[in-house]
């Protein structure tokens, strides 16, 4: 129905307010076009809890871009004769003062598929409803609406990535994108903007959110929508890759950020999926006179996977509870998990990758690979639930659907279960970066270390240690762990743990998680499984 029409007819002005959460862009804005149509007055707010802001859940490196984000929002705002409205406090709390306050009809927002905003998002539709505040959404975070997917799937999230494949393949391809807000999308309507507006509702600093940026090094990623879309053109201008797309090679220059890497602005919504799902499906079509292969849209598509999966399952980024996850008895090691995180396991592979991630708040996927081994099945056997957590903190495209996703599949809790297959932390880092400038990049003590003992500097003689000013053990760490033990005994407690699976299977019928293209999928809920304790490796 057209929304002017649909005001007229009850005698009543529409004045809109649009609530950004994630979706922070203005092209491929649904809602917030939606909103539009009809009013006489819009307002596009954000709220900021300054309670949040001081969690340590959140880094400076996130935080940063996201205000870097929402400052590119505001301006692209004034573009249009608007401004973005910074709020302080709970949604809850502050969104039905400023509707009262504005005269407020209508409240358009982005489906927010995860279990958390879904339940923070019906309470607020519920005090609208007591206000008589209309309440418009609309689903653009992913390619598809996740219920379809779900509904065609029997009621249930397929998990397997390729019964997922089947189900959207089903479905035909996701909705176009929609055209960016401008100013005829407007359509007479205007911003009430108060002379104090900055003041009032300017984006903070960091300072003012209470964060030491003394000594903070220049983002590396520079938040906002319209550092998207330059990245997004950049990226397509790579004609040969997306040409000749296979599986991602890891080589010491993809270590390294890159100017047409998109996953921050993914996450935070300043690029649409949809937009660069079919930027990417012309330009295929374009070279190769052919629709593309999926893998081309590998990283959107994992991306969606891990957010259906997750959509209707509040514990998925727990083990307890989690119905997908097996239950394995991680140690517990407070010690060990401050090495890891901080990049001091001795292992130099390991410990640039982390240092990496707390300066830049971004690795290649392979090197997430690398360290999420390391910490669960590889060498320390602790819970991919601590590993999530430190992601969730540093790392700026950590989705909360995704990042669990991730640290479940990578530790053999769900969706996969090739726990024979290890990363050996200094294997792996040779063959990804030969030379050690990754590790000398990020870990300058090992700066002048010769190639030969770089990835291995604990079996450097005394005189070369001492010529390289750095003496193992006092100015770098030795290794927390021998690899080669840790590892052989933490594959037999994984295929413990796989074997009391099976059993429990042929026992009570039930179904447990296996690896894409065997014959099971998954059990409703593993039982906990108890695993003998062999000799302590850290």
């Amino acid at each position: 129905m057209n929304g002017r029409t649909d005001q007229a007819s009850n005698g009543q002005e529409k004045h809109t307010v649009h609530w950004f959460r994630k979706g922070l862009r203005l092209h491929d804005n649904p809602s917030l076009k939606e909103g539009l149509k009809g009013a006489k007055t819009f307002r596009c707010v954000f709220v900021l809890d300054p309670w949040f802001a001081g969690s340590s859940s959140v880094g400076v490196n996130k935080w940063r871009f996201l205000l870097q984000c929402l400052e590119d929002l505001d301006r692209n705002l004034r573009k249009l004769n608007s401004r973005l409205f910074v709020i302080r406090g709970q949604p809850a709390d502050a969104l039905p003062k400023l509707f009262k306050e504005w005269g407020t009809t209508v409240l358009t927002f982005e489906e927010d598929p995860e279990p958390f905003g879904k339940v923070r998002d019906h309470n607020i539709t519920a005090l609208c409803e007591e206000l008589g505040t209309k309440v418009i959404t609309r689903s653009s975070h992913t390619l598809y609406n996740l219920d379809q997917i779900i509904e065609r799937n029997g009621g249930e999230a397929p998990l397997t990535y390729h019964q997922f494949l089947a189900v959207i393949a089903s479905m035909g391809p996701p909705p176009q994108p929609e055209l960016p807000v401008n100013a005829s999308s407007l359509n007479g309507a205007y911003t009430p903007l108060s002379d104090d507006h900055d003041e009032k509702y300017g984006v903070p600093t960091l300072e003012e959110l209470g964060f030491d940026t003394e000594g903070l090094n220049p983002p590396v990623w520079q938040g906002g929508e319209s550092e998207s879309l330059a990245r997004l053109e950049r990226h397509l201008e790579r004609k040969a890759w997306v040409a000749s797309f296979g599986r991602p090679k890891m080589t010491p220059q993809s270590l390294l950020p890159s100017l047409t890497g998109l996953s921050p602005y993914l996450r935070f919504g300043c690029l649409s999926t949809r937009l660069f799902y079919y930027q990417l499906t012309d330009l295929y079509k374009k070279i190769k006179k052919a629709f593309p292969p999926l893998s081309l849209h590998g990283q959107l598509l994992w991306r969606e996977f891990f957010y259906c999966a997750a959509t209707k399952n509040p514990n998925f980024d727990k083990m307890n509870g989690n119905p997908i996850c097996v239950q394995i008895p991680w140690d517990k090691n407070a010690e060990a998990l401050a090495k890891w995180a901080n990049g001091q396991t001795g292992f130099p592979w390991i410990d640039a990758i982390m240092a990496q991630l707390r300066q830049e708040g971004w690795i290649h996927h392979l090197a997430r690979h690398a360290v999420a081994c390391f910490l669960t099945r590889g060498d320390l056997w602790i819970s991919w639930e601590e590993g999530m957590k430190v992601f969730e903190e540093l790392l700026l495209d950590a989705d909360w659907s995704v990042n669990a996703g991730m640290w479940m599949w990578l530790s053999c809790s769900s969706f996969f279960q090739q726990f024979f297959h290890c990363y050996c932390p200094v294997k792996f880092g040779r063959k990804a970066d030969p030379n050690g400038d990754y590790i000398r990049k990020y870990l300058p003590v090992l700066k002048n270390m010769p190639v030969q003992y770089i990835h291995e500097p604990w079996l450097a003689p005394e005189n070369v240690q001492q010529a390289a000013k750095c003496i193992i053990g006092k100015s770098y760490p030795l290794p927390m762990v021998n690899h080669t033990t840790a590892s052989r005994i933490n594959i037999q407690r994984m295929k413990q743990v796989y074997q009391q699976l099976a059993n429990y299977k042929m026992i009570e019928n039930a179904r447990y998680p296996v690896a894409d293209g065997c014959s099971d999928k998954f059990q409703r809920q593993p039982n906990v499984v108890t695993v003998g304790n062999p000799d302590k490796t850290v």
